[in-house]
């Protein structure tokens, strides 16, 4: 059995192209078993196809060189096409340099390449291969992607033909969070085993071998901090007081968790981009189950009303669609507390989001919102809830209340690079 994933067409989409198909993400998003799904589907086209897995002992010794590698491809599909692909790249030194050389071959393959959240292969394949790829981010499971599943139906107008059970499929969305393995889980029990051995791979195998640290109570520490307080202003000089560790310890263990896809981090929002760049950043999790289980709520997140999960989920949201593009997402908070949950700056407009976890039934705008919408004078304007749509106008501003499957994506899901 296999979840239906949106990214999926774009690859399709991409395979005519001739440069290379970069898919990455977090471990365990579900990248190997989206490119199998694609090997089937262009094999039963008649396709030539050919599979390498760094993971497994078997292929390594195919990749101690281009050549040997060419040869091993040309054994199976032949010299004259075929669709190659290359999984878990990551465990391949100077993976960049690796796949640019390929590239630069002309070969008459096409390459479709996938790699885990390693720090070599974020910085180094954009030195690497300028205008020879395309990244396309996958992520855990989205909502409409874990509603379609559970359904066996793809069909957007669920949300809105049953809102009752749309909104029970939110509830255990933001309680088990979108990890494959963790959707795929029959029971309580199971999810947790699946989340807990994602979170000690994450641990030990991710971070402990790229950070060469040891003991990893520190990290632990700190992620448990960050899941305890998602959407609230972080402070690496108190997280460097309460964790006994120091601050340059503390802003190496943040910029980690976000290059291995564990947390997002959020900007505030200044037409000064100074002060923007000097001022406390807050923190999201890519993923709520993971999120859960590191705040000791897996599976019963929501036993208390948690509006900050909530807002974890909209931004998980909105990143999925701006990832990879030029616009970007912050927050705006003054001196005076007045604050609005996300900004998206598209460079050509502005438009805050602000999210509320209950059913309005009328238009409701807090007075931090309102004076935003004063300072700024967007065109448009939103707020996020569980109810349903309905727009209100204030002082020339398009405001519009939209349900939580239907914030707005202002941007393509993937970028050229």
């Amino acid at each position: 059995m296999y979840i239906k994933r949106a990214l999926l067409s774009h690859i399709q989409d991409h395979l005519t192209n001739p440069e290379l198909t970069f898919i990455v993400g977090t471990r365990q998003a579900g990248k190997t078993t989206l490119m199998q799904i694609l090997q089937n589907k262009l094999e039963k086209q008649g396709k030539k196809t050919v599979f390498l897995n760094l993971d497994f002992e078997a292929d390594r010794p195919f990749f101690t060189s281009q050549e040997r590698l060419i040869e091993r491809i040309a054994y199976g599909i032949g010299t004259k096409g075929g669709i190659v692909f290359l999984d878990e790249i990551q465990r391949k030194e100077n993976a960049g340099l690796f796949l640019k050389g390929l590239y630069d071959m002309k070969l008459p393959y096409k390459f479709i390449v996938s790699g885990s959240g390693s720090i070599e292969l974020k910085e180094k394949i954009h030195e690497s291969l300028p205008g020879r790829k395309r990244i396309f981010e996958l992520s855990t499971l989205s909502l409409e992607e874990f509603v379609a599943f559970k359904t066996n139906n793809a069909n957007s107008s669920f949300f809105s033909l049953y809102p009752d059970r749309a909104l029970q499929f939110l509830e255990e969305y933001l309680n088990f969070g979108g990890y494959p393995k963790v959707v795929l889980s029959p029971t309580a029990e199971e999810k947790r085993a699946a989340i807990a051995d994602i979170y000690q791979s994450f641990l030990e195998k991710d971070i402990a071998i790229l950070l060469n640290i040891q003991k990893t109570e520190s990290l632990t520490s700190l992620v448990r901090i960050l899941a305890s307080q998602i959407g609230n202003l972080v402070n690496v000089a108190e997280l460097s007081n309460t964790l006994g560790i120091s601050q340059k310890t503390v802003k190496d263990y943040l910029w980690y968790l976000e290059k291995t896809y564990i947390i997002d981090k959020v900007t505030p929002y200044f037409k000064n981009i100074r002060k923007e760049i000097t001022k406390a950043p807050t923190y999201y999790f890519v993923d709520l189950g993971l999120r859960n289980y590191a705040a000791n709520q897996f599976g019963n997140a929501l036993a208390s009303h948690n509006g900050f999960l909530f807002q974890n989920y909209v931004h998980n949201m909105l990143l999925t669609h701006l990832r990879l593009t030029p616009t970007t997402l912050h927050f705006w908070r003054t001196r005076d507390n007045a604050e609005v949950d996300f900004i998206v700056n598209t460079g050509q407009q502005i438009v805050p989001i602000e999210v509320k976890f209950t059913h309005l039934k009328s238009p409701e705008m807090s007075r931090s919102f309102r004076s935003f919408l004063s300072k700024y004078s967007p065109k448009e304007a939103y707020i996020v809830h569980l109810g349903s749509k309905f727009i209100e106008i204030v002082n020339g501003t398009r405001v519009c209340f939209v349900p939580f499957f239907d914030i707005p994506t202002f941007n393509s899901s993937s970028a050229d690079s």
